[in-house]
C-alpha cells in the first residue's frame, strides 16, 4: 500500500499538472471500487480544481464548492495523459478537462475509494476526525511522541503505525526509522528513554523527507503520475533485506512478524 511519501509525491505531481483546470466531464467505467463511486459528474462537471492537499494517505481535491477525497488503496494509480490516449486495463475513472488533459485512475485490485464532502467541517468526517498529527507537521514533536509512549506497553513499531498517534507511517518507513534510531521494533514504548524517543522523532522526519525527495518507493504497484518509479527503495537499510549484512555493523538483518506484517531489523544495532 502506498505510504505517506508516495501519496505526497502523487499530490505534488497532480498539483503541477492540474491546478486551475476546469472539469468538462468524468467517465466512470464501473460503479464501484471498495465502495460505490459517488455521482462525480453531477457535482464536479464545470467546476475548477483549485487546490490539492494530502491528509494522512488521502488525496484532497478542492474544487470551488466541494471536496473530492480519494484513497489509493493498495494498487491505485493516477496518471495525467492527453485525452486521446486509449484507456488501458483496470482504468476505472477518467476526468476530462476543458484544455484536453485527462486524469486517469487505475486500480487493479480495486481497494481504492472516493467520497464527496462539504468544504465546511470535512475534518469531522469519520475518515478524518480521529487521525493523529502529520509526522512532518508542527504538531508532531519529540515531546508529543514521549507523551504518547509514556503509558503504552505496545511495541514501538506498533505505536509508529497507529494512525491515532501519528498518521502515514507505514511498515516500510517504520522499519527504516527504527533502524536509524537504534530501537528494537518489539521494545515496549514505555521502556524507551526520552533521549532515544527524541532520536526516533528525528529519524521519522528524516526518512520521510528523504523518501519524498527520492520520489517514493516503487514496491510492486507504485509509480508517480508521470509513470516513472520512485527511487527510495535503493536506499533501504533494513526493509526487505533479511539475511543481508547490516550496513552499519555487518550483522545479518532479521525478519520477524508483527501484527501480520514483516518487520526487518538489525539484532546488534537495535536494542
Amino acid at each position: 500500500m502506498p505510504e505517506l511519501p508516495e501519496v505526497e509525491v502523487v499530490r505534488c505531481g497532480l498539483e503541477s499538472y492540474l491546478i486551475g483546470k476546469m472539469v468538462e466531464c468524468i467517465e466512470v467505467r464501473r460503479p464501484d471500487l471498495r465502495y460505490p463511486i459517488p455521482d462525480l459528474n453531477t457535482v464536479l462537471r464545470g467546476r475548477k480544481l483549485c487546490q490539492i492537499k494530502r491528509r494522512s494517505k488521502y488525496l484532497l481535491f478542492f474544487f470551488e464548492d466541494t471536496l473530492l477525497v480519494w484513497h489509493l488503496g493498495m494498487t491505485g494509480q493516477f496518471h495525467v495523459l492527453p485525452r486521446d490516449i486509449p484507456a488501458t486495463a483496470h482504468e476505472h475513472v477518467c476526468f476530462l478537462f476543458s484544455d484536453g488533459t485527462s486524469l486517469r485512475y487505475r486500480d487493479s485490485r480495486r481497494f481504492g475509494y472516493a467520497g464527496l464532502l462539504s468544504l465546511d467541517g470535512w475534518q469531522q468526517h469519520p475518515w478524518f476526525r480521529d487521525l493523529g498529527p502529520e509526522p512532518l507537521g508542527e504538531e508532531f514533536t519529540g515531546e508529543y511522541l514521549i507523551r504518547c509512549c509514556k503509558m503504552r506497553k505496545a511495541p514501538m513499531k506498533q505505536i509508529l503505525m497507529n494512525a491515532h498517534v501519528v498518521v502515514g507511517i507505514g511498515n516500510i518507513y517504520a522499519c527504516e526509522a527504527l533502524f536509524r534510531a537504534h530501537i528494537h521494533p518489539a521494545r515496549a514504548a514505555n521502556r524507551i528513554s526520552h533521549m532515544r524517543l527524541q532520536r526516533l522523532f528525528q529519524a521519522v522526519r528524516q526518512v520521510l523527507r528523504e523518501a519524498i525527495d527520492a520520489g517514493g518507493s516503487s514496491i510492486r504497484d507504485f509509480v508517480r503520475v508521470d509513470g516513472k518509479p520512485g527511487y527510495f527503495a535503493h536506499d533501504f537499510k533494513v526493509y526487505g533485506r533479511a539475511g543481508e549484512a547490516c550496513p552499519d555493523c555487518g550483522k545479518h538483518i532479521r525478519r520477524i512478524m508483527q501484527s501480520g506484517r514483516s518487520t526487518f531489523y538489525c539484532p546488534r544495532c537495535q536494542h
